[in-house]
């Protein structure tokens, strides 16, 4: 097996903790990638933060409520899963 890690980011508009979450917990699923922890932080004022660790790698979201969108970041080895995650990404950002 070949070292390899396959990566992508974007900016999503929505930025409420509670639905970001949700719907990053439902694209995981669908993607089948397997969630082997989670750590959330709410900030004081405004924004959030959290990171999804999957047996793949991992997830990550940065709220900036301030500027109306969120980062996402996610690294997997698993190129199939990735690529099932960002097309259901792509979907989502389109709808929503």
């Amino acid at each position: 097996m070949q070292a390899q890690i396959f990566e992508h980011s974007t900016w999503i508009k929505e930025t409420n903790p509670k639905i970001v979450k949700h719907q990053m917990q439902n694209l995981l699923n669908q993607s089948k990638f397997s969630i082997v922890g989670f750590m959330e932080h709410h900030f004081e004022l405004q924004g959030y933060t959290a990171v999804w660790l999957l047996g793949e790698s991992h997830l990550a979201i940065h709220t900036f409520p301030e500027q109306s969108k969120t980062y996402l970041q996610i690294s997997s080895c698993n190129s199939d899963k990735h690529n099932i995650f960002c097309a259901s990404l792509s979907e989502y950002r389109s709808n929503g």
